[in-house]
């Protein structure tokens, strides 16, 4: 069984999750739930850009701002860890929103049930039309994810 890492722990720490480390934040970032959303893109241009390699420079802004743009995040496919400080605290109560084509946006603390076992997330995007092959995760392959 897969879960995440338990509380307290590292949740950049994850199989299939490549890790960008700096001294002050590690970031994490898991392509195969990332909806391209671009929130990290708008959020801070110098730490998340596609034209480069890597694509995340942990070192080209202060680790909390970065920890707040990967906030942003729907999907949870970009997670954070800071060295010191404080950890991502998940929305309480959950909230659930369901965008027009479909995909659920759920924030708080949440337990995911996948084919691989239990998943814990603060943040994440679910197929609403049962069609994606990354179950439960939206994966644009149906009408919910070629709306968004």
């Amino acid at each position: 069984m897969t879960t995440t890492p338990s509380e307290g722990s590292d949740p950049t720490l994850r199989d299939g999750a490549k890790r960008y480390e700096g001294s002050d934040i590690a970031v994490s970032y898991e392509a195969r739930i990332c909806l391209h959303q671009a929130e990290c893109l708008r959020g801070l241009p110098a730490v998340f850009d596609v034209e480069h390699r890597p694509w995340i420079d942990v070192g080209a802004a202060p680790a909390e701002a970065i920890a707040e743009v990967v906030e942003r995040c729907p999907s949870g496919a970009l997670q954070y860890h800071l060295r010191a400080g404080r950890e991502e605290e998940p929305s309480q109560p959950a909230r659930l929103r369901r965008h027009a084509g479909g995909i659920l946006y759920l924030r708080g603390d949440l337990q995911i049930e996948t084919d691989a076992g239990i998943r814990r997330e603060s943040r994440v995007m679910l197929c609403g039309c049962g069609t994606s092959a990354n179950q439960p995760f939206c994966d644009h392959s149906g009408p919910c994810g070629s709306a968004a």
